[in-house]
């Protein structure tokens, strides 16, 4: 997720410099109008990541091929775990991994029950649901 948030905020960026010198933002080119001073804002985060953890290249693969598979609706609702995962606190991102560490190690059929417990809630009792398993733990 982090590689997708520098890659945004460098898409920001990239679209923000010619829009700051005109009144109103043109909309960006394809890919293969850029110029390599634009495709390399936008690949410089990504090359330095890739070098600085050689031990994280196969997850990082993994995810790009993954992405490559998604739908668009899937890329959005991607887009929104993400946000939502950088607006919790440490405290509850670790409540949130303690979650998932509990749910992948549910057999399929639970797991399946247990996903339709949380879709059928909201998201108050959603909260108070996780609360209530993390002080269980």
């Amino acid at each position: 997720m982090k590689r997708t948030a520098a890659l945004l905020s460098a898409l920001l960026l990239a679209a923000a410099l010619p829009a700051a010198a005109q009144s109103r933002p043109a909309p960006l080119p394809e890919w293969d109008r850029l110029t390599p001073a634009q495709r390399e804002v936008l690949i410089a985060p990504l090359r330095e990541r890739w070098n600085a953890s050689p031990q994280n290249r196969t997850r990082m693969w993994d995810h790009a091929q993954r992405w490559r598979t998604m739908t668009p609706a899937q890329r959005a609702q991607a887009r929104r775990g993400m946000e939502r995962w950088q607006g919790m606190s440490p405290q509850e991102r670790e409540q949130a991994r303690a979650a998932f560490d509990r749910m992948r190690n549910l057999p399929p059929e639970q797991r399946q029950a247990m996903r339709e417990k949380l879709r059928n809630m909201t998201p108050e009792q959603r909260k108070a649901w996780l609360k209530s398993q993390n002080r269980q733990n």
